[in-house]
């Protein structure tokens, strides 16, 4: 019998990094997530199929329950990393290789996989409901990360996430700026590998604990305001403070130093989406600059 689980997407709007000092943040899930498709195969073994949102194919492969059980890191690319993650998962759960039976899987993106929407989250959190097992944990034992992501995976509203003594809290709060029509969500062209930006973080040696206090400020106000100056004023005083600890140049003044607006950095700094607020619509300038994709807040969020 076919099985079929659903993931959202996510992004995170404040406490990037920080918040794996336990700062808090918030996160929006989004319209946009990954399907995974459950169905008898072959006796145990696995043949998995990955469609991008154009319905390509992006991987392809086959393997054996032994792949799984022997998992030596010996793989490369793509596939070495959902064996990790099979092979995780399989500790969770012992039962799941345990059986004569097989699985043919296809999962399916909804967004363009090089957006940074959540690849591999969706895929733990769907893999985590599939299994019966804790999706945070299984994220912590094969990517790592604070969990936000997998947070907005199970939800349909925005969030209030913070951990506190390495465990997940997180609260739905009602997030619908009244302003959202001069909210804009602009891909920087590339995609950015948010493991390399977390080791790049951990290894700051700036005195995190002293701004995280003014971090968790920011958030509830921009979450509590009816105002778009002060919602911009505090995302702009967000990213002065994350540019001191990363020691770099906020996307504003390294990308767009002319333009005529807030430009706020989401998840990993230098890739994937950025937020953009303006009076007015910015699609022109962006074009001007070679950056064709600008989604609305509305296009983009639940």
């Amino acid at each position: 019998m076919k099985q079929t689980f659903y993931s959202n997407g996510k992004l995170l709007i404040t406490g990037e990094y920080l918040v794996l000092d336990g700062a808090k943040a918030l996160a929006l899930p989004t319209k946009f997530g990954q399907s995974m498709h459950v169905s008898p195969g072959m006796s145990q073994n696995i043949s998995w199929t990955s469609y991008d949102s154009d319905g390509t194919v992006w991987f392809e492969d086959f393997f054996s329950f032994q792949d799984i059980i022997s998992f030596q890191n010996l793989e490369k690319g793509i596939k070495k990393t959902l064996l990790e993650i099979l092979f995780e998962a399989n500790l969770l759960n012992p039962d799941f290789l345990s059986s004569d039976i097989g699985y043919s899987i296809e999962t399916h993106l909804t967004f363009p996989k090089n957006w940074g929407l959540g690849t591999s989250s969706t895929l733990i959190n769907n893999i985590g409901q599939w299994l019966g097992i804790d999706a945070f944990e299984l994220l912590q034992r094969s990517f790592g990360g604070s969990g936000y992501d997998i947070a907005c995976a199970q939800n349909d509203s925005a969030i209030l996430y913070k951990l506190h003594d390495g465990k997940p809290y997180f609260e739905s709060v009602d997030f619908n700026p009244e302003f959202h029509q001069n909210l804009y969500f602009l891909y920087l062209n590339q995609k950015q590998s948010s493991k390399a930006a977390i080791n790049t973080y951990l290894s700051k040696q700036k005195e995190k604990n002293k701004v995280i206090p003014e971090i968790n400020k920011i958030t509830s106000e921009i979450v509590t305001t009816d105002s778009l100056k002060t919602f911009a004023l505090e995302l702009e005083k967000h990213e002065s403070i994350l540019s001191l600890i990363l020691e770099m140049q906020t996307v504003k003044e390294a990308l767009f130093p002319d333009f005529k607006g807030v430009i706020k950095s989401l998840g990993a700094w230098g890739g994937d989406f950025v937020l953009v607020i303006s009076k007015e619509n910015p699609a022109t300038y962006f074009e001007s600059k070679g950056y064709i994709t600008l989604l609305t807040y509305r296009e983009m969020i639940l």
